[in-house]
């Protein structure tokens, strides 16, 4: 907008003249200015928040960020080179950096505490549920072995229990391989009738 100068018919001039521009208040805020700091916060705040609350969804953490960059404005102003872009440019580079790394750290503590849960979860199973199968299994065992002979039993110990071969079982018991096969074969069958498998 363009506005007459008084007293000077021919003569127009902006009509924000006299308004300092936000790479000017953020000169002023590198030397210490308070006031300029304050302006400049009225002056781009609006457009810092409503960047950050696009890419956050979420009112309160918006705000929260907001007030980040403008702390980190007010403690990093002598780093601000007009060579390399605006004021706002500037701050507005600051806002979107700071709202991915708040978007990332919230992804990344949501995976920690999904992976944490699952862990939790799998450990609770695995103790109880399995220990409780494995325990109700190996009393079954225990029961059927009780029922063999003391020939098979020894046998299906050997072999299954100690992993002993035919030929060292045998060589063990002091019996013919025939006669550790036999036993062996008989436990097995017994067993498996004991425990109700069906082939």
């Amino acid at each position: 907008m363009l506005v007459l100068v008084e007293g000077d018919m021919n003569e127009w001039t902006p009509a924000d003249a006299t308004a300092v521009s936000p790479d000017d208040l953020l000169s002023r805020v590198a030397d210490g200015d308070q006031s300029a700091f304050s302006d400049l916060y009225d002056e781009l705040s609006g457009r810092v928040l409503g960047l950050v609350t696009r890419l956050l969804k979420d009112r309160a953490q918006s705000e929260e960020v907001t007030q980040e960059v403008f702390l980190e404005v007010w403690q990093q102003a002598t780093r601000f080179d007009r060579a390399r872009g605006t004021a706002s440019s500037w701050i507005l580079t600051m806002a979107h950096r700071r709202a991915v790394d708040r978007i990332r750290a919230a992804q990344s503590s949501h995976d920690r505490d999904t992976k944490v849960g699952i862990r939790d979860f799998e450990t609770d199973f695995d103790s109880v549920s399995e220990s409780v199968e494995i325990r109700i299994e190996h009393e079954r065992v225990s029961r059927a072995l009780a029922r063999l002979t003391e020939f098979q039993r020894q046998a299906v110990q050997l072999a299954y229990y100690g992993g002993y071969s035919h030929s060292e079982m045998a060589e063990r018991l002091g019996v013919p391989i025939g006669t550790v096969k036999t036993r062996l074969r008989d436990g097995m069958i017994r067993l498996r009738d004991e425990m109700g498998v069906t082939s």
